[in-house]
């Protein structure tokens, strides 16, 4: 280990795109490799105080400081598995868009040498680019705790480029059939048209308006350094934190028939991404800047 709410996650994972794919998801290529689970997760050495009082419990934790994507505890996207796409990128297992080196787990969008034929059960379709995201699906998941991530990434300012820390419900449909019947938790999603913020978004079917489900003014001084994105996430709120700061707190009322803490009392899996924009915050081939890489230092769990 190193010492304007655009739905674009909708595009990126629909509910039953997101279930397929995590059932189906493999480790990327010849990087791949079991590694043996710490039984006892320690989550960066000593015990985190609650601001209520008490410990928290570590119970998941990556530090990267292998060569390896640990299989144990993550999967990568394909989207010739699972349909999973953004835009134009393809997503791959390769070590190009999927790698652990230095401390750090490296998910990368790049433009290949020559257009390809990107496989998917959604319809394929001709690409010149890949990219890299990986998930904790049938590996790890929990209702409730602290979620903390290190990461930094791409130094863009212009449209392209999206990034994204965020928690999926394991039962998707839970809740009903449709997109955010079961709750998303997005801790931060970067946009480079907007490069000095990060957006955290809590994502479901309000009972009114909630204006406390995003904030659009959580300022970053330099995304391309390493900060920490967090969530805490009780019965009652979810709160986000960057670098130690509240950016947002939820406490969420969901429409009828759903009563709280619904539809954010069930397990959620962990995902990373890099992609392609899309929107406004489109993919410009002849702009955007190539390759791009989010890097992630670690990510730990606590209840």
């Amino acid at each position: 280990m190193l010492t304007l709410p655009m739905r674009s996650l909708r595009v990126l994972a629909c509910a039953a795109v997101v279930l397929v794919t995590a059932a189906l998801v493999s480790a990327p290529g010849s990087n791949a490799g079991p590694a043996t689970p710490n039984p006892q997760p320690t989550c960066g050495g000593g015990p985190l105080a609650k601001s209520t009082g008490g410990y928290w419990q570590c119970t998941f934790t990556d530090e990267f400081d292998g060569s390896v994507l640990d299989t144990t505890k993550w999967a990568a996207q394909q989207t010739a598995i699972s349909g999973f796409r953004s835009g134009p990128a393809c997503f791959k297992s390769s070590t190009a868009n999927v790698s652990v080196a230095n401390g750090l787990l490296s998910l990368t969008a790049r433009q290949e040498a020559t257009p390809f034929v990107c496989r998917s059960p959604e319809g394929d379709f001709v690409s010149q680019y890949t990219s890299g995201s990986i998930s904790t699906f049938g590996t790890f998941s929990q209702a409730y705790g602290r979620f903390e991530v290190r990461a930094r990434l791409p130094a863009a300012t212009v449209r392209g480029l999206q990034e994204a820390i965020w928690l999926w419900p394991v039962n998707s449909t839970k809740y009903g059939p449709y997109w955010p019947m079961s709750g998303e938790i997005d801790i931060a999603e970067v946009y480079s048209v907007l490069p000095d913020r990060a957006i955290p978004y809590i994502h479901y079917v309000p009972a009114r308006v909630d204006y406390s489900v995003t904030n659009n003014y959580c300022m970053i001084a330099d995304i391309s350094q390493l900060h920490t994105y967090v969530v805490e996430w009780t019965p009652a709120a979810i709160t986000v934190i960057y670098d130690g700061h509240t950016c947002l707190v939820d406490n969420w009322y969901p429409a009828w028939p759903q009563v709280r803490p619904q539809p954010f009392d069930q397990p959620f899996m962990i995902a990373l991404t890099q992609a392609l924009g899309v929107g406004y915050n489109a993919f410009d081939p002849a702009a955007t800047p190539l390759p791009a890489t989010t890097q992630v230092d670690y990510v730990h769990v606590w209840k």
